[in-house]
């Protein structure tokens, strides 16, 4: 009787199915050796060590696992700085609503980690036709910085 209670409360248990990021359009998919906590901590140094500061972070692993819910690891860290912060409000108001631009660590099904971003000249097109020339600029700018987090980070 207690095995048949127990095999009911794991199937009725939820848990979410492992969907791996795949590349796309405008993003960044580097896939890590990493387990998902320490994909995390290198994602926060390399932000850190390449000027940008950490304004968010995010995940509904915990939360869900509260409630009974097992999901895979799942962290969103946004990522910016001032200096970046007042050049873009200075060439489009409506741009700054993109900031921060935003990491994700997803949890793969081997244990390992991927790091994903929508690269900031993707993030900033849709405000181009409207911002000062230097919008594309200062987007090229990022797009080399959150490389190179990137590239620190999964390596």
């Amino acid at each position: 009787m207690f095995r048949t209670l127990a095999l009911i409360a794991t199937l009725m248990t939820p848990t979410a199915v492992i969907a791996e990021m795949a590349p796309r359009e405008g993003w960044s998919v580097a896939p890590s050796q990493l387990g998902h906590a320490e994909l995390v901590e290198a994602t926060r140094k390399a932000i850190r060590g390449n000027g940008l500061g950490i304004v968010t972070q995010a995940g509904p692993t915990k939360a869900a696992a509260s409630r009974g819910i097992e999901i895979p690891g799942n962290v969103v860290i946004g990522a910016f700085n001032n200096v970046f912060a007042v050049r873009i409000l200075g060439l489009s108001t409506a741009a700054m609503i993109e900031a921060p631009i935003r990491f994700y660590v997803t949890e793969n099904a081997d244990g390992t980690a991927t790091l994903s971003y929508k690269r900031p000249s993707t993030v900033f097109a849709p405000y181009m036709d409207e911002a000062d020339p230097d919008l594309a600029a200062a987007a090229a700018e990022l797009d080399e910085v959150f490389a190179k987090i990137s590239a620190q980070a999964t390596n």
